[in-house]
């Protein structure tokens, strides 16, 4: 399988699994970020679009 297109690389599919939707999100911005695996994040649907946030305790 090769490289996505240029414009193409933030293009991502919604997957099931058992139950629960996940998506899969680009590694640089994971990175630039600063989170990790496991890492505790916040979702919020703002009209048709969503919003994740690093969990604050």
């Amino acid at each position: 399988m090769g490289r996505k297109k240029v414009e193409n690389r933030n293009t991502r599919n919604l997957q099931k699994s058992r139950g629960s939707y996940s998506i899969s999100l680009p590694i640089d911005f994971i990175r630039s970020l600063g989170w990790q695996e496991r890492q505790k994040l916040v979702v919020k649907k703002i009209g048709k679009k969503l919003q994740i946030e690093d969990w604050e305790a």
